[in-house]
């Protein structure tokens, strides 16, 4: 997908449903599409749809959430990262190679790497990675879970508006997408720390 900064930063989520970084090297299949929620097909789409959605914050009110008891912020290394990820999820699956690869991006900061363990068992139960694209300024939340029995306890959203509040200063925006029919309803937590102006996107995928 052909697109300019400029453009891009006129309208962040409407303008494509990834980070600007990542559009400049998409390459779709041919059995593939993208298409914006307004530029949808009713009726028969003509293939397998996923929607997603794309969210922007504007770091000027992140709130303010503090850890439930029991549970402390971790420092793990990157096989943990990728196992817990992968823990998760059960489609989206990541290499610890594939994260390794992340800290050579231009847009890689450590502070922007958290962790949270469970204190008494010392289990790793929610993590987040993020980055800053310095060309025009994007913060991007790139994986955000929570494991499946420690959900609903805000944990999620103390590792966004952490990630948020390392941004803050750095970044002049912030973005982040996912499946919308997700069972673990991420745009619910997004939208409860702050991020604004949805946009739904369509993946759709031929036979």
């Amino acid at each position: 997908m052909q697109i300019q900064a400029e453009d891009y930063l006129r309208d962040p989520c409407g303008a494509s449903s990834l980070p600007f970084w990542k559009t400049e090297r998409l390459v779709l299949p041919d059995n593939m599409s993208v298409l914006r929620e307004d530029s949808f097909p009713a009726g028969e789409p003509g293939g397998r749809d996923e929607p997603y959605f794309k969210l922007l914050h504007d770091l000027r009110q992140i709130p303010h959430r503090t850890l439930p008891p029991g549970f402390e912020p971790a420092a793990c290394g990157i096989e943990e990262y990728a196992a817990h990820i992968n823990a998760c999820y059960t489609r989206e699956r990541v290499s610890p190679e594939e994260l390794a690869a992340c800290s050579s991006h231009p847009g890689y900061d450590p502070l922007l790497w958290l962790a949270i363990r469970e204190r008494a068992s010392r289990r790793l139960v929610a993590s987040g990675i993020g980055e800053i694209d310095p060309r025009i300024g994007e913060g991007i939340l790139e994986w955000i879970q929570v494991s499946p029995a420690y959900r609903r306890r805000g944990l999620g959203q103390v590792l966004v508006c952490r990630l948020l509040e390392h941004m803050r200063g750095k970044a002049r925006f912030v973005t982040v997408s996912g499946r919308l029919n997700s069972p673990s309803q991420p745009l619910a937590l997004y939208l409860s720390c702050g991020f604004q102006h949805p946009v739904i996107w369509h993946v759709l995928t031929r036979d």
